[in-house]
């Protein structure tokens, strides 16, 4: 990414990661697809108030492998080989201790979380039975994140996504089969979404080891403590801000869980939307991530300020299109979520979507900021910007949803996000240019 077009490298390498995105909210979306069609609605707000635990360690999970990626990216792009190999293996050996640790201490504590949430009485047995069963895939999630961010650092988005498609169409395959043929219910579905990470980061496994330069001799299989602290440094603050908003999800998750089983299946639904509508944007954000830090290990700084510039554009394109789509789609995208037509959670969905969608560009900024921050290892603006857009949505969220229902979720977001974007446009405008002047 040090020559060439920066607009064809942003995207060639955006558009893989975009398809990954897509395939990896796919296994959760493709759950409550076929849960809400075979096993009702009661079976998916089971699954909706069990996903916000286990997205606080995924997200955290990814924090840390994009502090990783941002050294990773930075040593390839300096050619610095051996330090480029010994943050691949810390991070992996690191990753493993962690994601077990997880794994050991929320087997016994998913009944507490999820009364920590409110969940409602009829539903908590399948809950904290789902949970529990797709904990076990979570030392495999770790192990991809961190097998993918090393060939992402490299410049290739493209092995990722191929793991990813190849586990997303199993997990469909096996959630039909479990929920809809063999009416396992959600531990169905839970057993389908196991399966299918532990695929995924066996096929990552594999393509790694098709990379001279990536394949590590056992010698060399252990943990730097130096390169350790400094993908701490990086990637804690990463990770903690990745982790506030499910955090805010989680107090989100219990005022919605109040307002009973209709609306936690909507919210639910409309949530997977969003992510569709959201996430795949933060591919951008890494691919200008990687694009920077390479440039700037390469001492281009030049070029690393136009890719800002690229990045925001594509950003911005993107987020009217899928404005456009959910808004116009919005009913039928949430009759596939619903067990018939007339379901109370289709019309609350689209009262949701309707006044959400229109907000989505505000995003695109949200995504770029932060990726440029962290190719210049800027990420305590990004953190502040986090904490403050999450903290005001809970306290609006909390206010308005008892009052208004479902529309007083989506005009939280909307508020919510208005002063991260100042903040982060602040930042950059005062304080993150006096980098490259």
């Amino acid at each position: 990414m040090t020559e060439g077009s920066i607009a064809r490298h942003l995207t060639a390498y955006a558009l893989p990661l975009i398809l990954g995105n897509l395939f990896q909210l796919l296994y959760n979306a493709v759950d409550s697809v076929v849960i809400g069609r075979y096993a009702g609605e009661a079976a998916v707000a089971a699954v909706s108030a069990s996903n916000p635990v286990m997205t606080i360690a995924v997200l955290g999970v990814s924090g840390l492998t994009i502090g990783a990626s941002v050294l990773m990216s930075r040593f390839f792009g300096a050619e610095d080989h051996d330090r480029l190999r010994g943050e691949v293996a810390t991070i992996c050996l690191f990753g493993l201790a962690v994601s077990m640790g997880i794994l050991l201490l929320g087997m016994p504590l998913s009944v507490p979380f999820l009364r920590l949430l409110r969940t409602p009485e009829e539903v908590m047995d399948r809950a904290a039975g789902y949970l529990r069963v797709v904990l076990l895939g979570f030392p495999f999630t770790f192990q991809y994140n961190a097998l993918a961010s090393a060939m992402r650092s490299m410049g290739d988005s493209r092995g990722p996504v191929l793991c990813l498609a190849a586990a997303s169409v199993l997990n469909t395959v096996l959630d039909i089969l479990a929920v809809g043929v063999l009416k396992m219910d959600v531990m169905g579905a839970a057993l389908a979404t196991v399966i299918a990470q532990a695929v995924s980061a066996g096929m990552c496994l594999y393509l790694i080891r098709r990379i001279p330069l990536l394949r590590l001799s056992r010698r060399q299989m252990k943990i730097d403590p130096s390169l350790l602290r400094e993908t701490l440094r990086i990637g804690s603050v990463t990770a903690l801000q990745q982790v506030c908003l499910p955090l805010g999800k989680v107090i989100i998750q219990s005022v919605i869980n109040a307002q009973g089983v209709a609306m936690i299946a909507a919210f639910n639904a409309c949530s997977r939307i969003d992510d569709f509508a959201i996430v795949p944007a933060q591919s951008i954000s890494s691919a200008l991530m990687t694009c920077m830090a390479q440039n700037l290990g390469a001492g281009k700084k030049d070029r690393a300020r136009q890719s800002f510039w690229v990045g925001l554009r594509i950003e911005l394109i993107y987020s009217f299109c899928v404005c456009l789509v959910v808004y116009w789609l919005r009913r039928p995208i949430m009759y596939l979520f619903a067990p018939s037509p007339e379901a109370d959670m289709v019309a609350l969905g689209v009262t949701y979507l309707g006044i959400l969608s229109p907000f989505y560009l505000m995003p695109a900024f949200n995504n770029t900021l932060p990726g440029s921050f962290r190719a210049i290892k800027r990420m305590g603006v990004t953190l502040a910007a986090t904490l403050t857009q999450m903290g005001i949505r809970v306290i609006m969220i909390s206010i308005l949803v008892p009052r208004i229902g479902i529309s007083g979720a989506a005009w939280a977001t909307v508020i919510g996000w208005i002063p991260m974007s100042t903040l982060e446009g602040l930042y950059y405008a005062y304080v993150w240019r006096k980098k490259f002047q």
